[in-house]
């Protein structure tokens, strides 16, 4: 074939040929062997990553939490778990007013010299409690106060930076979903505006014009009880986010058992079941704020015995209700000054509500032996959830009861505030165990469509 009629051909097909066509390759070394299914992976990735124009871009966040990011909650609650406790243990020492100042950052150090005790003793030597309780008082007993109040400070500010730090990383890091992010964040808030409660409360103690003249120099009892509330959510709010990630990842791991056992909750027999689990919950909180009051005031000093108070199962009627608690001379503020300010009415108080909760978790434990539709619906994990929180309410109970007749030792005392919360966290997760948030459950039923 002539150069003429092979140049027709030659233009026609040049669009198929590449530059290496017409590279002499005679000296270039040889190519890499790539793998069989290397040209195919590559056309996969460019079909696949290039969307469309008109296509809308994927969620930067992803629907589900990662598990890490339950592990991690759960494990700050139960940093919080133990603060409560040694908060406790701060204020049943006496140890809590021993730090005169609020300085966030620089307080972080304690003092590292001579100089540095010495001032820090001569600024609690001038608040109420040393004129008034301590007046001899030596600088290595001031110490031992010190360290617990600078311990539990620097717990929470341990708390504080193990939470926010995270949380910023999971977020950033698109470790959560959207909704989780913002859950996060709110808990953030929370334990900041708990450090601004606690000083709230620790300046209650330090000045003569916020307590009674003559009075024993203690906090306000209504910031006490705030202190520990806020306390309580923040420790709730961790421990209930942490375990909804986790159930939420293990249900979409087998979506189809998942569905089942959310069709299994769903019975219409297990609806009073239900009311009565977060009504007990709400009863349970109540009785720990109770028992704030009943700190703040001393009010588990008087009265040691059980079931009686004095004379009888309650104290005389002029002693609940005294009208030197009132401060309008109508009179129109003594029903609730009394019931948290006059330590007997206070007393009292937390007795009826602690036995109506141990009541209520009777109740509720022999519900389902008395109802045999309840007892066939309800779920094993329930079941063994319902038997925990037994246990816990007769343990808690027994610690109240040591606590008051033996005039509030402090290791039984705080044993009695950690039982609070430990029975608080098994009804709330015996509650927790009976519902499954709307999210989950569209999450689980568009994953067993898809299995489809």
């Amino acid at each position: 074939m002539s150069v003429f009629k092979a140049f027709p051909l030659l233009r026609q097909n040049s669009p198929r040929l590449s530059k290496h066509f017409f590279t002499c390759t005679a000296h270039r070394p040889a190519p890499p062997k790539l793998p069989t299914n290397f040209f195919a992976s590559r056309f996969r990735a460019q079909h696949t990553t290039a969307a469309p124009q008109n296509v809308a871009r994927p969620r930067s966040f992803p629907q589900t939490s990662d598990k890490v990011v339950g592990y991690w909650l759960l494990g700050s609650a139960a940093s919080v778990f133990g603060i409560v406790v040694f908060g406790g243990l701060t204020r049943l020492t006496e140890s809590g007013l021993s730090i005169t100042e609020w300085r966030p950052v620089t307080g972080s150090l304690p003092p590292l010299n001579s100089t540095d005790w010495e001032t820090a003793f001569n600024k609690y030597r001038s608040s109420p409690e040393f004129a008034l309780l301590n007046p001899s008082m030596s600088l290595e007993e001031f110490k031992k106060i010190y360290w617990m109040e600078w311990t539990h400070r620097l717990w929470g500010r341990v708390i504080g930076l193990s939470f926010l730090l995270p949380t910023i990383y999971f977020v950033a890091r698109r470790r959560v979903a959207p909704h989780m992010a913002v859950k996060l964040v709110g808990i953030s808030g929370l334990i900041g505006f708990q450090g601004v409660i606690g000083w709230w409360m620790v300046a209650s103690g330090l000045k003569d014009d916020l307590f009674a003249p003559g009075s024993h120099p203690r906090v306000s009892q209504y910031r006490l009880a705030a202190h520990l509330g806020a306390a309580f959510v923040v420790y709730l709010s961790m421990l209930w986010t942490g375990l909804d990630i986790l159930r939420e990842n293990r249900m979409l791991a087998s979506p189809t058992e998942a569905l089942k056992k959310i069709q299994a909750l769903r019975s219409p027999h297990l609806r009073a079941f239900k009311l009565a689990t977060a009504l007990i919950t709400g009863l349970v909180f109540t009785t720990a704020m109770s028992g704030a009051l009943v700190a703040g005031l001393d009010a588990g000093l008087i009265y040691n015995e059980f079931p009686w108070m004095g004379q009888g199962l309650t104290p005389p009627k002029a002693e609940l209700f005294d009208p030197r608690y009132s401060r309008h001379s109508d009179g129109s503020d003594l029903l609730w000054r009394n019931a948290c300010e006059n330590p007997s009415l206070v007393q009292l108080d937390h007795r009826i509500l602690a036995t109506s909760s141990f009541t209520a978790i009777l109740g509720l434990f022999a519900y389902p032996r008395l109802a045999g539709r309840v007892k066939v619906a309800l779920p094993r994990e329930v079941v063994k959830g319902l038997t925990g929180v037994m246990h816990l309410a007769w343990m808690q109970v027994a610690l109240g009861i040591s606590t008051l007749i033996y005039m509030v030792p402090t290791a039984v005392a705080a044993g009695h505030q950690a039982g609070a919360l430990a029975l608080l966290t098994g009804v709330l997760v015996l509650a927790r165990r009976l519902r499954v948030p709307r999210r989950t459950v569209r999450l689980v039923e568009r994953a067993v469509k898809e299995g489809k």
